[in-house]
């Protein structure tokens, strides 16, 4: 059985979300026998044949001028087909700010069942098994499917794409019959933030910042770390409501859900509202002068002491590594 993977695009650029999703597609896919099948809703070609460079062995193209931007019903509209189309056993999106509000319109459309934000995929009697933290990261939750397709998103940096080389994807068009005027809602214009920056979610460490930075201007202390370690800067939500950092910077549960290689937590204490955001990173390191802040019970190493005298050291130990 086929396995459907939903392609993001932005500005006519695949985003690299989309490469673990056919990654982990394509595992699932030998316990299936089945192909690797993969939709995307764009104006043009963003390039897709090299996707089988990713583990796809087919992808379907719907074209439209609306597809640009992000058109929710339009590519709702686009999965929905392609799911008819394929048949698949499964499909998969990657749990990114497109995936979260794309996959749930495609599962009412469905009436089928979705699990969201997944750390983990299987196949157990020929059926998915999914795998998902509940209870702001304190548990995970198994989820069966009692019906095909089963849709699921996958939380980003957790699953890990594949590399087959020499591999193309055959690109097929897939008709859609797309009425904009019909559309309940459009994008009227997308202000984006200042570039330069690699997104929360798709950085491979992350150096945040909690109250105990005592103040914005302080922030130039992370500032320093994450250019030395290449890191993007994040912010607890403490540190956003008071207005220090910009809410794109946020981690936690109502943030963003980050997987990095290294989280560096500094001054943070460790609200459960933080940790559901960032305890599926893979090293976790936290500063902060409470020897009893709940951060260290999920961190791999922790540094008990003055975050003002312990980042700069940091960051001259990094520099010097770097040199």
């Amino acid at each position: 059985m086929s396995i459907l993977v939903f392609i993001e695009q932005r500005d006519g650029q695949v985003r690299s979300v989309c490469r673990e999703a056919l990654g982990e597609a394509t595992r699932l896919a030998t316990a299936l026998g089945g192909p690797v099948v993969g939709v995307c809703a764009a104006a043009s070609d963003p390039g897709l044949a090299a996707l089988g460079e990713a583990g796809a062995d087919k992808v379907l193209l719907a074209a439209h001028a609306a597809f640009a931007g992000y058109d929710a019903a339009g590519y709702t509209r686009a999965v929905v087909a392609a799911v008819e189309a394929v048949k698949p056993a499964a499909v998969l999106f990657s749990a990114s700010s497109m995936g979260r509000d794309l996959a749930p319109r495609v599962a009412a459309r469905l009436g089928a069942g979705l699990a969201t934000d997944c750390v983990s995929l299987a196949v157990e009697g020929g059926r998915l098994i999914a795998a998902r933290p509940v209870y702001a990261g304190k548990a995970l939750q198994k989820v069966a499917f009692p019906r095909t397709p089963a849709l699921a998103s996958l939380r980003p940096k957790v699953f890990a794409p594949v590399s087959p080389a020499g591999r193309s994807a055959a690109v097929e068009p897939l008709v859609l019959d797309h009425d904009v005027a019909a559309s309940r809602a459009k994008v009227v214009r997308v202000a984006a933030a200042g570039g330069g920056k690699v997104d929360l979610t798709e950085a491979e460490v992350i150096v945040s910042g909690g109250r105990g930075m005592k103040g914005p201007e302080h922030f130039a202390l992370l500032e320093d770390l994450a250019a030395a370690l290449g890191a993007t800067v994040g912010a607890s939500r403490a540190v956003v409501d008071a207005g220090w950092r910009p809410h794109a910077e946020q981690v936690g549960q109502t943030g963003k859900t980050v997987s990095p290689k290294l989280y560096v937590a500094v001054g943070i204490s460790g609200a459960i509202q933080h940790l559901a955001g960032m305890t599926s990173s893979r090293c976790i390191v936290a500063v902060n002068k409470d020897p009893e802040a709940p951060i260290f019970k999920v961190a791999d190493y922790g540094i008990v002491g003055d975050l003002f005298e312990v980042v700069p050291a940091f960051t001259q130990a990094v520099r010097k590594l770097g040199a």
